[in-house]
């Protein structure tokens, strides 16, 4: 059996899909575990650029089984938009499965989105994709599960409860206008037959591949600092993007779990409201947004650029149970002087060297930082560990220091074969 997750460390963004692809390569399963088309992979093979939403980052590999597993909230109409812009590509799509588990995404859960965010006095910062509404229907019972789209009749009666419900809820909360119910049902009659015969049972799938020794990949969206329970809450998804979402977004048990890889950006970023401690509102900033194309894939949204967090980062070793980091994008360091990382956090006096679950408290703080000297070479072209200059490398070994986690590889540029390996990752 060999069973690897990748996660982000930070606030998204950090390139997993980029490092899913690359290790897809020997992969027999990939497995997308939780959240929905509100993140964007953004994956680049020789010079092409494809941005995925909402299929695992590993598609582009066709030898692979693709699952959409049963903590992702699938938007069907989504799915299939992308699919169809894969196959205009020339590459199959006839190796996509999706968990009958799976929450679909429906029409109003967008709407509702909309609503929610635009009469907000606090925004979160949402897509405006769905993702919240949807979740928040499954956890009180009301979501539809793809397995009741097979039976259609059923579906039909299923969507006139929660439509019922929920047009009940837009005129009487938002005074918005309600949504048509023959509408949606004519939308999903149209796109019924492409994708029924994609719906499985798949968490006996993905176990029995584990059982059988064959390398399984699994895949999250968003990263750590995003996470319900223990990221910058309430500016956060609404699920789980931590490797203990692998084990009831997949369904399988944690011990299962033997290579769990920590996705670092070499600075930081993130999209959306909340508090940023290493933000740089300065050319620092807006240099690092430029250089390194820091523009949502999804939104387009600018997003707010930073220094290297590193009690993030070690936050998210310890909750994931990290086995390796992989640092992304550290040649867009090359040329700043000096190049700094966070490594406490001081609050009126009071320096925190872990993150406190307050807001508030994190709002107040300011950064404590470590200085490095920069690099001038362009590291970009450079293949092996050794060619890399020394103040790189020794940023680099701070990171591991500091997190305890060894660096397994190195990114240094936005193609799959943009890598410097310094370990193998089993």
């Amino acid at each position: 059996m060999s069973s690897q997750v990748v996660v982000g460390t930070q606030w998204g963004d950090e390139g997993k899909g980029k490092i899913v692809d690359v290790l897809a390569e020997k992969a027999d399963m990939i497995v997308r575990f939780q959240g929905g088309d509100n993140a964007g992979h953004t994956v680049i093979v020789n010079g092409k650029k494809y941005v995925l939403h909402l299929l695992p980052s590993g598609v582009l590999h066709e030898d692979a089984l693709c699952i959409i597993g049963p903590g992702v909230v699938c938007n069907p109409f989504v799915l299939l938009e992308e699919m169809d812009t894969l196959e205009k590509g020339g590459l199959k799509c006839d190796h996509i499965v999706i968990s009958d588990r799976a929450q679909i995404l429906m029409p109003y859960h967008r709407y509702q989105d909309k609503l929610e965010e635009e009469s907000s006095n606090n925004k979160i910062g949402t897509t405006q994709k769905g993702i919240g509404p949807c979740y928040s229907d499954k956890y009180a019972r009301r979501g539809i599960r793809y397995h009741e789209l097979l039976d259609f009749d059923h579906f039909k009666a299923r969507v006139k409860e929660v439509l019922d419900y929920k047009n009940k809820l837009f005129a009487g909360v938002y005074g918005a206008e309600p949504m048509d119910y023959d509408t949606i049902i004519s939308d999903f009659e149209k796109i019924y037959d492409r994708i029924v015969p994609m719906i499985k049972e798949t968490t006996h799938m993905v176990n029995e591949a584990l059982d059988q020794n064959k390398n399984v990949l699994f895949e999250g969206a968003q990263a750590m600092m995003l996470d319900i329970n223990y990221g910058t809450y309430p500016f956060v998804t609404s699920s789980s993007p931590t490797s203990a979402g692998v084990a009831t977004g997949a369904g399988v048990a944690v011990n299962r779990l033997q290579t769990i890889i920590g996705v670092v950006k070499a600075y930081s970023t993130r999209v959306g409201e909340g508090p940023f401690v290493t933000e740089l509102l300065n050319e620092t900033g807006e240099h690092l947004r430029e250089i390194g194309g820091e523009y949502g894939a999804t939104t387009g949204r600018p997003r707010r650029c930073g220094w290297l967090d590193l009690l993030v980062v070690k936050h998210a070793a310890m909750l994931n149970g990290l086995t390796d980091l992989v640092i992304t994008k550290i040649d867009c360091l090359t040329g700043i002087e000096p190049l700094k990382v966070c490594v406490g956090y001081d609050v009126d006096g009071k320096v925190y060297d872990y993150i406190p679950s307050d807001q508030a408290i994190v709002g107040k703080a300011k950064p404590v930082y470590k200085e490095f000297a920069g690099w001038t070479e362009d590291i970009s072209k450079m293949t092996t560990y050794d060619e890399l200059p020394e103040n790189c490398k020794e940023y680099v070994r701070f990171i591991e220091e500091f997190t305890g986690v060894r660096v397994s590889m190195i990114s240094v540029g936005p193609d799959r074969v943009n890598n410097i390996y310094i370990h193998e990752i089993d």
